[in-house]
């Protein structure tokens, strides 16, 4: 016993060998979940991150454009103008991406995102200028060809910039805007001349519409981060709820395994008294050893005999009920016939049935094959059923039972009394455990309330059903159903009802009379 109440003890300490496992899990979890993923410190260095990987992805496509530009330019200008350009070029290319690198390497300890978003704006703005100069390099020449060349390299630099480092607009509009100012300043002397303004418009407005498209693309990296920090937001509470769910798993276990000790121990512990309460009441109860000298003592032996009889009763529905839900109550099958062990639970309760002047009549399909089952455990369903009806048939009522075929070729036995019915919302009631509804309480003797759970259980067991149907003022009808491969010899019967029982026309059942 101390072993046991050691074991209950335990489920109440705050931590133990499962709770001590899962803690760390729960706390890791909890971190997760309470941890903000959107702030503006990580909100920004996000959106960094984003900038310095697609810059890394874009600087070689940029650098291979500076030399097929580079190459082109020296149609118009000579080749010392063209290598001074394209050095500062990649100078410019390389420090941007020197800078970028130095950011992602310490970009997990979330470094200052305004500083580092106004170095990177700063690179960004010597490269568009570098690019800018480009103009003044070829523009010298006067060459109609060359304003063309300019203009082309702006638009194709612009929208490089534009895709590659849309998650930082600033960044955007510094590379861009000297590569506008340039293209106003390069085409302007030649506007009044050349008609060159329309031009000028195209290129200024270009370059205006890839700032735009950046920002575009930014707001679409914003919302991608904030699809990301609610998957991860989910994930965590996920995460918190699994390792909630396997903590309680773990203590329900625990419970389960002191639950089936206790019961066990107890089993021994309370039975051992117990018969020697019943057994020696009944020894004076009878008189066996000479009559009473005060008539009391004989009713007093009476109602201990009974009282014992009732714990017991009690003790072993319990014991039962523990062995089905674990899953450890063993079926001994063999074959027998449903309406003898139904007739055989009609004649056990028939005395009873009597002192109530009920009548208690049975029908069966006169077709009705051998059953392979456990047959102590059918009798008991029946049993139980019955009982549950005959205690609640006021007096003078009707209990019919009918057993037959089910559409499927099982057999169903149906126990329907006349008695005052079950109101709709206390159904679930009658079917829990020590569950005593409303007409119950006011109208029945008294009883442990496991009956039906434990015929449920038992049914269940044989791979059956357990139907109950109640109205109230209309009476209560339980179906206890077998599925076909309990019958030997199992055939497929034609029709059906709503409820999958096909009750046989009356000319097929033949009334079982009481013994």
């Amino acid at each position: 016993m101390t072993d046991i109440f050691a074991d209950i003890a335990a489920l109440d300490a705050p931590a133990g060998p499962a709770s001590g496992r899962l803690a760390p899990e729960l706390r890791e979890a909890r971190e997760k979940l309470t941890f903000v993923p959107m702030t503006e410190c990580r909100f920004d260095n996000e959106l960094l991150r984003l900038f310095g990987k697609r810059f890394n992805s874009a600087v070689p496509a940029l650098a291979a454009l500076a030399f097929v530009v580079g190459a082109v330019a020296t149609t118009w200008a000579p080749w010392s103008s063209v290598a001074l350009w394209l050095a500062v070029n990649l100078a410019a290319l390389g420090i941007a991406f020197w800078l970028v690198r130095a950011y992602l390497q310490r970009a997990d300890a979330l470094p200052d995102a305004r500083r580092w978003r106004a170095i990177f704006v700063s690179a960004e703005v010597l490269q568009g200028t570098v690019w800018a100069a480009a103009a003044w390099l070829v523009g010298a020449s006067g060459d109609p060809a060359a304003q063309s060349f300019v203009l082309v390299l702006f638009s194709l630099t612009a929208a490089m910039t534009a895709t590659a480092l849309a998650s930082l607009p600033v960044a955007v509009a510094g590379a861009v805007t000297p590569m506008t100012v340039a293209s106003l300043v390069f085409l302007h002397p030649a506007a009044p001349s050349s008609g060159a303004t329309p031009l000028m418009l195209l290129a200024c407005g270009t370059q205006f519409c890839f700032m735009l498209l950046a920002n575009k693309l930014h707001k679409t990296a914003v919302e991608t981060l904030v699809f990301q920090a609610e998957k991860d937001e989910l994930i965590a509470e996920l995460e918190q709820a699994k390792a909630q769910s396997d903590h309680a798993r773990h203590r329900a276990e625990a419970a389960n395994r002191a639950k089936s000790r206790f019961l066990a121990t107890m089993s021994h512990e309370l039975r051992t008294p117990l018969n020697a309460i019943v057994g020696f009441s009944e020894v004076m109860k009878g008189e066996l050893f000479g009559a009473h000298s005060v008539e009391s003592y004989k009713e007093y032996s009476s109602d201990i005999h009974a009282s014992g009889q009732h714990l017991l009763k009690l003790i072993n529905e319990i014991l039962d009920l523990s062995r089905i839900e674990s899953g450890h109550f063993a079926l001994k099958e063999d074959e027998f016939w449903l309406p003898r062990v139904a007739g055989e639970c009609r004649r056990l309760l028939r005395l009873r049935a009597k002192m109530r002047e009920i009548t208690v009549e049975q029908v069966a399909a006169n077709d009705l094959l051998n059953m392979r089952a456990d047959e102590r455990a059918i009798r008991q369903v029946v049993l139980n059923v019955l009982a549950n009806a005959i205690k609640f048939t006021p007096q003078g009522g009707t209990v019919k039972i009918k057993i037959g075929w089910t559409a499927n070729g099982g057999q169903y036995v149906s126990i329907h009394d006349s008695g005052p019915g079950i109101p709709e919302g206390e159904i679930a009631l009658a079917m829990a455990y020590f569950g005593r509804g409303s007409c119950s309480q006011t109208q029945a003797e008294e009883g442990s309330g496991l009956g039906l759970p434990i015929a449920k259980g038992l049914i269940e067991l044989h791979g059956g059903s357990f139907i109950l149907n109640s109205k109230l003022h209309e009476g209560t009808e339980i179906i206890l159903i077998l599925p076909p491969c309990r019958v030997k010899g199992a055939r497929l019967a034609p029709g059906g009802d709503t409820l999958g029982v096909r009750h046989a026309q009356s000319d097929t059942y033949k009334a079982t009379q009481a013994a």
